[in-house]
């Protein structure tokens, strides 16, 4: 099978490379820079889609820079890197005279309103209201294809919640802190913790592109990435704190987390959704790693 990976340098988008090429498939990424193996988003707008069996979108400006302030330009950033580049694939498919058999877009959970006691599949209906739910339903509006075209690509949506694995991801920037001993809950703690291993996310995205059997529908196929465990943050925080064998007696109260991030991105941590990944294990999913448990013993033993 041929992939092409819009975003494959990137920390999800390494692992599924490795992984699809693992599986003997030929992957081409879309960077924004040229070389073996790649191509640039200018060479797609002006050559149109190579030839490919499957394509998928990952690319998007990092939620957690920590070394961009929050600012109307960074927003305008994390908007415009998402939404123009599954533009860019989506509308290079519709062009496309042999358009692939599959066509997946990562999203996120943040379209689901945070709540300690609702639970979310992805049949729940949601309506923006945020800035983030905001940027998901106008990033997975910008991967729709026209009618014509969804009756021969299938469409698929993952929406993960936070992506834990050593080389990137939230996890990169937790591992010092936690060494030192400085590490503790954020905000309540008691906020839900939607999560999922990185290799599990890349396997859900393989799998997703993989040929359907049944005829494609004309609107996309929408798939939770989270694990079945529906952790708290407090959970999360003393688990990795028992892995590491460090203490975690340093919460960082909601305040705090507003004031250094900015309210609208410190959401992400400081509240969080119970999002149960129904569909996924309806497809036969099994997830390697299900629990925080083994997640984490392999990030911090790898």
């Amino acid at each position: 099978m041929r992939v092409l990976v819009g975003g494959g340098s990137g920390f999800v988008g390494r692992e599924l490379t490795r992984l699809l090429r693992d599986k003997g498939h030929d992957v081409t990424v879309i960077s924004r820079h040229p070389g073996p193996g790649k191509i640039t988003w200018a060479e797609l707008q002006s050559h149109g889609l190579p030839p490919c069996d499957g394509a998928v979108n990952l690319a998007g400006e990092n939620l957690m820079n920590p070394l961009r302030w929050w600012n109307e330009s960074y927003k305008n950033d994390l908007f415009s890197s998402r939404i123009n580049t599954t533009k860019a694939l989506s509308q290079a498919i519709a062009a496309s005279s042999s358009p692939p058999q599959s066509w997946v877009l990562v999203s996120g959970v943040a379209c689901y309103k945070p709540s300690l006691t609702a639970q979310y599949t992805e049949d729940s209906d949601w309506t923006p209201f945020d800035l983030l739910s905001t940027l998901v339903q106008e990033w997975e509006a910008a991967a729709r294809l026209p009618l014509h075209v969804a009756q021969s690509t299938k469409q698929v949506v993952i929406r993960p919640g936070a992506v834990l694995g050593r080389d990137g991801g939230a996890m990169k920037q937790m591992l010092l802190p936690f060494w030192l001993g400085l590490g503790g809950t954020q905000g309540s703690g008691r906020q839900p913790f939607p999560w999922i291993h990185v290799s599990d996310l890349a396997a859900i995205i393989a799998q997703a592109l993989e040929p359907s059997v049944d005829a494609p529908s004309p609107s996309p196929r929408v798939l939770n990435g989270v694990t079945p465990a529906l952790n708290t943050n407090y959970e999360f925080t003393k688990e990795l704190g028992r892995v590491l064998r460090r203490p975690t007696v340093f919460p960082v109260p909601g305040f705090v987390m507003n004031a250094f991030m900015g309210s609208e991105r410190a959401v992400v941590l400081t509240q969080g959704q119970k999002v149960v990944p129904k569909r996924t294990l309806e497809s036969g999913f099994q997830f390697k790693y299900p629990d925080l448990t083994s997640a984490l013993k392999e990030i911090v033993e790898s």
